[in-house]
């Protein structure tokens, strides 16, 4: 694993000063502290590129060993060409095949997702799966209910190929459980686009909804994912969920039996950065030691759409 952060780090007490809002309100009903905000020549491919190169260096890999890069984002450095290939021309990857995937906040889940099927497949050997975002971008620094919630950053997994024995202690992809539902997008989506207004737009999102709906989608596709595996929440060494919002993660763990003290938290750290969420998370989770050689890991996250989706891994 590997991750970046941008330069420019903001607390609640900073918004404070720009929006009508409390760090006390804003602890209260998301949990987040600070967050991190992209500056001036920090785009999504170069906070994408940093992670990635700390995760190849972790892993003992380089640039010649990749053959797939899979890029979740909805913040792209241009509409095209792929943020994924800004990130392979970076690293000098010159083989393979490097694309983005959009599912918004699931798109992690998405692109590991992806990158399992390449790889089983035998098509592809080595993976670097990344999950990039520069929300700052895309809000509307006047509204105060969506501003305190979203961050910036980038976290990066390399996943490679190899053969297992078939025993449930094999490492790896065990399982994993995707869902969309179209009929959402007015409850979180961005009012803007190349084919409907010419412009980027702004994030919008009506966060009663989104919370009603969370906890039941996403404990769905984990119950999916435990029945998959024959395993059950008390199996699990660590649960690494989207970084949205602590009261959802809370309350999902709490719905399926999971120990709260192993759940994986950074929400308080970068705020909610969608598709990167789950990747900083991991990267803090495996850099303090938390998470081991054999770990039972299991990952969720919904975003706008809706998406949700699950991935259950032996570390």
């Amino acid at each position: 694993m590997g991750a970046s952060l941008p330069e420019r780090r903001l607390t609640n007490k900073d918004l404070e000063k720009m929006v009508d809002t409390t760090d006390e309100w804003i602890v209260q009903r998301t949990g987040i502290r600070e967050r991190y905000i992209a500056g001036p020549g920090e785009t999504t491919s170069v906070l994408a590129t940093r992670a990635a190169q700390k995760a190849l260096e972790r892993a003992g890999r380089t640039a010649a060993d990749i053959d797939l890069i899979v890029l979740a984002t909805s913040t792209p450095d241009f509409t095209f060409p792929s943020t994924a290939t800004q990130v392979q021309a970076a690293l000098g990857v010159t083989r393979g095949a490097a694309f983005d995937v959009q599912a918004v906040c699931s798109g992690f889940v998405y692109a590991v997702t992806i990158a399992d099927k390449f790889l089983t497949s035998g098509s592809h050997e080595c993976a670097l799966v990344i999950g990039a975002e520069t929300f700052s971008r895309i809000l509307d620094w006047e509204d105060r209910t969506t501003c305190v919630l979203f961050g910036d950053g980038a976290g990066a997994m390399v996943l490679a190929r190899h053969e297992g024995t078939g025993e449930g202690r094999d490492r790896g992809i065990m399982t994993t459980h995707l869902r969309s539902d179209g009929r959402h997008r007015e409850k979180l989506y961005v009012d803007g686009g190349p084919s409907t207004t010419g412009t980027v737009g702004k994030l919008r999102m009506s966060g009663k909804e989104v919370f009603r709906h969370a906890v039941g989608m996403v404990t769905d596709v984990m119950t999916d994912a435990f029945k998959a595996t024959g395993t059950t929440a008390k199996d699990l060494d660590w649960f690494v969920p989207h970084q949205a919002n602590e009261r959802i993660i809370d309350a999902s763990a709490d719905k399926l039996g999971i120990a709260r003290e192993k759940i994986v938290k950074t929400v308080h750290l970068h705020g909610n950065t969608s598709a990167a969420s789950i990747p900083l998370a991991l990267a803090t989770a495996c850099e303090d030691g938390r998470i081991k050689t054999h770990d039972l890991v299991m990952l969720e996250a919904m975003g706008g759409g809706f998406t949700w989706g699950s991935v259950m891994l032996r570390w």
